[in-house]
């Protein structure tokens, strides 16, 4: 059988904005590791999901680990490099990139079922409830998702995606919709 959060207390968190990976037993941060994310072309998508599979050496451009993600729609995961230069960046086409010898010390920590929150905000860590209406991928009814760019202002995000601001704001739960931070996920209704 294989572990679940309840039977480990293991979970990941990647927050896309700060590009940062932390690893919690329980409460307790046991480790966080620097990552490169998804370039604005092709961003990691936020939600909550679970580890499905691990490789060991699965070479080149994924280094010397995999673990997929359960992320619909795709094949994204959480492995190596061939590029620690990345490292720190929104560069990858959507997984998450991890210098290898960080990704060889978390793998064999992290059992197939282990939870992972992938978010896009700079706010403190939290797992929030699932919001009704959105799905398990934090997407739109569309699946559609928009990586926020120094000098954007909702209204043109808006404009650019043939929906209306009340839409965007109501669809992201935004508490003051005249701030938003380059990096983050906007989730298009």
């Amino acid at each position: 059988m294989t572990p679940s959060m309840s039977e480990t207390g293991k979970r990941l968190s990647i927050n896309t904005v700060t590009r940062k990976l932390y690893y919690y037993s329980g409460e307790r941060l046991v480790k966080e590791y620097p990552v490169a994310v998804g370039k604005p072309s092709t961003p990691t998508p936020p939600g909550q999901y679970k580890i499905k599979n691990k490789i060991l050496n699965p070479g080149g451009v994924l280094g010397t680990r995999w673990m997929g993600l359960t992320i619909p729609g795709g094949n994204y995961g959480i492995h190596g490099n061939n590029n620690p230069s990345s490292i720190g960046r929104a560069v990858s086409l959507g997984c998450i990139r991890m210098h290898n010898h960080h990704v060889e010390e978390l793998f064999p920590q992290i059992p197939i079922g282990t939870p992972v929150h992938i978010y896009g905000h700079t706010e403190p860590d939290a797992i929030p409830a699932a919001s009704p209406g959105k799905g398990d991928t934090g997407a739109g009814r569309n699946g559609k998702t928009y990586t926020v760019r120094p000098g954007d202002t909702l209204w043109e995000i808006a404009r650019s995606f043939n929906t209306t601001l009340e839409a965007i704001i109501a669809a992201n739960d935004l508490p003051d919709p005249n701030r938003i931070t380059p990096g983050q996920i906007i989730i298009i209704p």
